[in-house]
């Protein structure tokens, strides 16, 4: 009988690992505020004080702020499309293996969260790539219509409600810095001990993830899950040079649409409204622009060659994410170099791009000795059920 077994390298989709790769730059951006300083708790329109940092927030805000994870929520479920694709080819069982396979990268989530940092992402994907599983049956334009509905539907009718709250209670909008939870955290995380940084990032991912918001994270992540899994049963990135006229028309659209959107706090007013406005309307907005340029780009024999470094990145996409948290928290964690709260914002993006740089270079060297990253390679091993990760040569 067939059997599931890793996508060869001669099978990949090289503009879908460079998504992945061009992905991790924009998540490592944002995320290093976290690491450094408690973002979740401040009002970032009134924070920074330094020029360079009130001059550089605004473009971050707008072209990478809630950006990148829909974008590699789009590539994850492309990806997962791709492997149901494979398994119905074969004739095997598609769905037992995305669920045990879904399972472990929850697991790697966990770890991830509740060990080394409380912005961990993986769990979300996992739960709603459960969800995902229950839909994976349909068509590829029926997944990319339902996702697109769940998306602009909710989001528009949230995002209504809380414009007119703006004229209805325009205290109840404000954003404000939580000046005993900033405290708490950076108590924790520059100098505290190991339990009570445990016990801080056990808050702040509840704070995140608690129930209340869980809604709202559904409907910002798995819509885009839908688009890609339909994406990828239509083959769109395959046929990107067939349909260039009207990719370029979708990627201009959508480009504009972002950033009008997501411009909102900057020319109206910095509210709670409009922030919300920003992220989870505007942002995905902004993420199909940038997989569609990306795509027409990657049209050109010498960017395609060039971007190789950046499709190394993406093959690896996990263990970078994961080495990201790490590097991230022993810098600025007390049992670490305990940095937290010590640096500018302009000083922590410039260490996220100069650490992704160094990331491209051993993802490079690494991809020339073994097929796989290294946590890519545990993840196949558990859910393939046997080691198809050798190493070159």
């Amino acid at each position: 009988m067939n059997t599931m077994s890793p996508i060869e390298h001669s099978e990949r989709i090289v503009t879908l690992d460079v998504i992945r790769g061009f992905s991790l730059l924009g998540i490592f951006i944002i995320n290093m505020i976290s690491f450094h300083s408690p973002f979740l708790y401040l009002d970032p329109y009134t924070w920074w004080k330094t020029p360079e940092d009130t001059a550089l927030y605004p473009w971050i805000d707008v072209l990478v702020q809630a950006s990148f994870y829909p974008l590699f929520a789009m590539m994850f479920g492309y990806g997962l499309g791709i492997q149901q694709q494979r398994a119905t080819e074969k004739g095997t069982s598609f769905y037992l293996f995305g669920i045990r396979r879904l399972l472990i990268l929850l697991g790697i989530g966990c770890i991830h969260a509740f060990l080394i940092w409380s912005g961990d992402i993986l769990i979300n994907y996992a739960v709603f790539g459960l969800i995902l599983l229950v839909f994976m049956r349909m068509s590829g334009k029926g997944l990319m219509w339902l996702g697109g509905m769940l998306f602009l539907l909710p989001q528009t009718f949230f995002s209504i409600l809380l414009v007119l709250m703006t004229f209805a209670d325009p205290t109840g909008v404000t954003q404000y810095t939580n000046i005993a939870a900033l405290q708490n955290s950076v108590a924790a995380y520059a100098s505290g001990s190991f339990s009570s940084i445990m016990t801080q990032r056990f808050q702040d991912w509840y704070t995140v993830n608690s129930p209340d918001n869980l809604i709202f994270l559904l409907l910002s992540i798995l819509p885009m899950m839908m688009i890609g899994a339909g994406a990828s049963k239509l083959q769109l990135l395959e046929k990107v040079r067939d349909k260039k006229n009207i990719w370029l028309l979708i990627g201009a659209g959508t480009m504009l649409a972002g950033i009008i959107i997501k411009s909102l706090p900057l020319f109206i007013e910095p509210n709670f409204a409009y922030s919300y406005i920003q992220d989870f309307l505007g942002g995905p907005f902004l993420s199909v622009s940038y997989a569609v340029i990306l795509s027409l780009l990657l049209l050109n024999e010498k960017i395609m060659k060039w971007s190789k470094p950046l499709a190394s990145v993406g093959r690896m996409s996990l263990s970078n994410y994961l080495m990201q948290s790490i590097i991230g928290t022993l810098i600025f964690y007390s049992y670490g170099l305990g940095l937290y709260g010590e640096v500018t914002l302009t000083t922590g993006t410039m260490l996220a791009v100069g650490v992704y740089v160094i990331q491209v270079i051993v993802s490079e060297i690494w991809l020339s000795k073994f097929r796989y990253g290294p946590v890519e390679k545990l993840w196949r091993v558990l859910s393939y059920g046997r080691n198809n990760t050798v190493q070159k040569g």
